[in-house]
């Protein structure tokens, strides 16, 4: 039961960050409606689709506090986060177009993949780099965040005039464009219980300026929230046999005590958080895959990977430090934060190569994407249960880093 519960909430947490994503993006789509296509991707929908992983991030820095511990539960909900985003939504998209039948394989753009495919490397170095001390200031933050405004500054620059003009050209999309379906006629009681925010704060009427903003404070509200009981649910899941995120050997929940693995959150934050933070990044790729926008699909997930490591980290890092003061973290956490960072940066080298390594994208490479993905959650479980393969791993990790004068 000291598992079982925390799971179960997890799970909730997952089925409630996608429902109000959903929520928010239909809001945020129409508060940003006159912006352009190409400026609404890189703010809004990527605000809307990585706002799970920017309020899981700010939580595990303002609950558990202690020696860095929180800190290193966000780089495990952002660096998690990245990777499924590199191997599993990809494959998955395109499974999911290949078994319809729509396609046999996919064709991406070399020249999207390369373009931000080495912005998020370079974007991935710096984030290795810069975080690498004992201590973590505010303004360590604000650079990861200007990062991303740079990455902005070269996407648009790397355009030609044409794809900048379309890219600047007002939308000026309106009421009748964001008509939401309600053919299966669902009541109001079936809609608060399968949380379809869109019939509750919208209903039958059109989308206008009122009902879109209260849909998305309602939204935003909504993944807050459950991403608080995220981050206590891998909080339980960690606590356990003196070895828990404050040395605490059992929870109490309901008046009753119970324990759970033992095991340092930022592992369970790699895997659990991170899945449940990318739920409405997952779903926004395959949507744009059955649209027959591949392109759009790939380089969404990869653009959500830089968003998430500059400024779902940057952000919380510098409100936290500012109101509290710097973050001190003892050496064996600084390691921990090293060998991550440091395998982010090497798989997210690995990925790109593959996908530049061709014009198209099909079963093949999908299959190999998620046993990558396997292996890495093998790899995982195993540094959080202590396996001694998984230590050596991580040592050479470390020792390499080092060697190479980074993290």
């Amino acid at each position: 039961m000291g598992v079982v519960i925390p799971l179960l909430l997890i799970t909730f947490c997952c089925l409630i960050i996608w429902r109000a994503g959903d929520g928010f993006m239909v809001a945020s789509e129409y508060v940003g409606r006159n912006l352009s296509e190409g400026v609404r991707g890189a703010t809004i929908n990527a605000i809307a689709s990585s706002m799970p992983e920017v309020f899981t991030s700010l939580f595990f820095l303002f609950v558990l506090q202690q020696d860095g511990i929180g800190f290193t539960g966000g780089i495990g909900t952002t660096a998690g986060s990245a990777i499924f985003n590199s191997m599993v939504i990809p494959a998955v998209a395109v499974l999911a177009v290949i078994s319809m039948g729509l396609t046999k394989q996919i064709e991406v753009s070399r020249k999207v993949m390369l373009r931000d495919g080495i912005a998020l490397i370079i974007a991935e170095f710096i984030f290795l780099t810069l975080i690498s001390g004992s201590v973590l200031r505010w303004y360590h933050g604000l650079i990861l965040m200007l990062v991303y405004v740079v990455y902005i500054i070269y996407m648009f620059a790397s355009m030609n005039r044409k794809e900048r003009d379309d890219m600047l050209k007002e939308s000026h999309l309106t009421e009748e464009d964001f008509d939401i379906d309600h053919s299966k006629n669902e009541s109001i009681v079936k809609a608060i219980f399968t949380f379809d925010l869109e019939r509750i704060f919208i209903g039958k009427s059109k989308i206008n300026g009122g009902n879109a903003w209260s849909l998305l404070i309602f939204s935003t509200l909504s993944i807050a929230a459950v991403c608080f009981f995220l981050v206590k649910g891998c909080e339980w899941i960690g606590t356990g046999l003196g070895s828990g995120p404050g040395g605490e050997e059992s929870y109490h929940l309901f008046g009753m005590e119970f324990v759970g693995l033992g095991i340092p959150v930022m592992f369970v934050a790699l895997i659990l958080a991170s899945a449940a933070s990318s739920f409405p990044d997952t779903i926004i790729s395959m949507k744009d895959a059955k649209k027959g926008n591949y392109d759009d699909a790939i380089s969404n997930a990869l653009g959500s990977n830089i968003f998430d490591v500059c400024f779902a980290l940057g952000l919380p890092l510098m409100i936290f430090t500012l109101m509290n003061g710097p973050i001190e973290m003892p050496e064996a956490i600084v390691k921990q934060s090293t060998e991550l960072r440091f395998l982010l940066w090497l798989l997210t080298i690995l990925v790109v190569a593959m996908f530049i390594s061709g014009k198209y994208l099909g079963k093949h490479k999908s299959y190999l994407l998620l046993g990558m993905y396997a292996l890495f959650v093998v790899y995982v479980v195993g540094r959080g249960t202590g396996s001694e393969i998984a230590q050596s791993i991580a040592d050479w990790l470390v020792s390499t880093a080092h060697l190479l004068g980074i993290g």
